[in-house]
């Protein structure tokens, strides 16, 4: 059955949204790496070891935000956690753009992290309205947003950088703000009164959130297979510019290019090939496909001899794209309709847990394989290790997904 039209309204505010706040998102990432790494001296080795320990600082706290902003919206609605979100996140871009030191980098850090429910709770919206055949289609739709926003961010970003360090943190915080703005004044609710879960601390804490996982045992190893995704997907914001910067001298302005390049193609797919590959693939082939490329693009950059050779595993970096609508619209599938706030903040502390190992997982392996005096260096080592962890990810869920219907179990506790 067609999504009713107020609910293609719906997913179209949040699609500009989407689009908006990654747009600002990706206007500060060709600068944010060198940014922490200039303010906190030392070598090309010691800064990305300070921006992995940026990350994983706010990595850390979204891990106790996430499910509290989860239950919240379960029991108050999704629009003002989405407005508090934005609010936030826009205070975060103007802490960053008056940064002075490394501390103070890291307090914008924890605001934004204490705020950012903007994505978790954007896709509890597509579950509220998107019926549930539709919804690897609607999560598809919701993800070339934010590839639209990747191609015009990082490029305006690039461009913002070779200006002035800090011009590209108060373009995003105008944006971020604007975007809140525009959700007050457009955005309707999405969950109605008589669908929302009364608020308990024993869901809203961490702890609580992650057993809702014990409820089926397809549930438990899906989010096993998200989790390994959800630290080889760090690689990129953790040390793609570092790497990108060291191995190949490239600038802001090179950086933003290839990022451009990425969601054009990735924008592509995600609004043109989810349904289609769906259709053709079924959701489960559809993950798996998705999996599979996003491993072969990160060992591809790691292994690029020269730039040109990124740009050529730009394709299945493309590909890999179709993977998130597949594994949401599965995972929708396995909690019921009052849960689905629940669900995603449970699933964003899955990956706060995977962002706070992935940055030093990532920057300390980056950093001892370029170190000064190294008889062999190896640059591309993250990205391999990446690339190793999505493809653990694609034999995960490829083993439990294997039954056409996934079984219902009781706790593994």
């Amino acid at each position: 059955m067609s999504a009713r039209p107020r609910h293609r309204a719906a997913l179209g505010f949040i699609f500009a949204t989407l689009l908006v706040d990654s747009i600002a998102l990706g206007v500060v990432i060709p600068i944010a790496p060198r940014l922490v790494a200039e303010l906190g001296g030392g070598s090309d080795a010691d800064g990305a070891r300070s921006y992995g320990w940026f990350v994983t600082v706010g990595a850390i706290v979204q891990f106790f935000a996430a499910p509290l902003l989860g239950a919240l919206s379960d029991r108050f609605g999704r629009r003002p956690v989405l407005l508090v979100s934005l609010v936030g996140l826009s205070l975060d871009y103007v802490a960053l753009a008056l940064a002075p030191t490394l501390g103070w980098l890291f307090v914008g850090r924890v605001i934004s992290a204490v705020t950012a429910a903007t994505w978790a709770t954007a896709f509890a919206y597509i579950a509220d309205v998107a019926p549930p055949d539709e919804r690897a289609k609607a999560f598809g739709r919701a993800a070339s947003g934010f590839g639209l926003g990747f191609v015009l961010g990082p490029a305006l970003g690039g461009l913002l950088g070779d200006v002035s360090p800090r011009l590209p943190f108060w373009v995003a915080a105008g944006l971020t703000l604007a975007n809140a703005v525009f959700g007050w004044l457009a955005l309707p609710e999405s969950l109605p009164r008589q669908r929302r879960s009364p608020f308990s601390l024993a869901r809203a804490n961490p702890i609580g959130a992650l057993r809702l996982f014990r409820r089926e045992w397809s549930l438990v190893g899906l989010t096993g297979s998200r989790f390994l995704r959800g630290i080889a997907h760090d690689v990129q914001p953790v040390i793609f510019v570092l790497y990108a910067t060291n191995r190949f001298g490239w600038t802001g302005r090179e950086v933003g290019m290839l990022l451009f390049v990425v969601g054009l193609a990735g924008t592509a797919v995600s609004a043109g090939l989810v349904q289609p590959i769906v259709r053709a693939l079924g959701e489960r082939g559809t993950l798996l496909l998705g999996l599979t490329s996003g491993a072969i693009a990160f060992a591809g950059f790691g292994f690029a001899p020269s730039p040109w050779w990124m740009y050529a595993f730009v394709p299945f970096e493309a590909l890999w794209w179709v993977d998130g609508a597949a594994m949401q619209a599965l995972l929708t599938r396995r909690v019921d309709e009052s849960s689905q706030g629940e669900l995603q903040g449970a699933l964003a502390a899955v990956q706060s847990i995977a962002s706070f190992i992935a940055p030093p997982l990532f920057a300390l392996t980056y950093a001892h394989f370029i170190e000064p005096g190294r008889a062999v260096p190896i640059p591309g080592a993250a990205f391999y290790l990446a690339g190793a962890l999505m493809f653990a990810s694609m034999l995960l869920a490829w083993q439990v997904t294997r039954e056409p219907t996934a079984r219902s179990a009781t706790s593994p506790a």
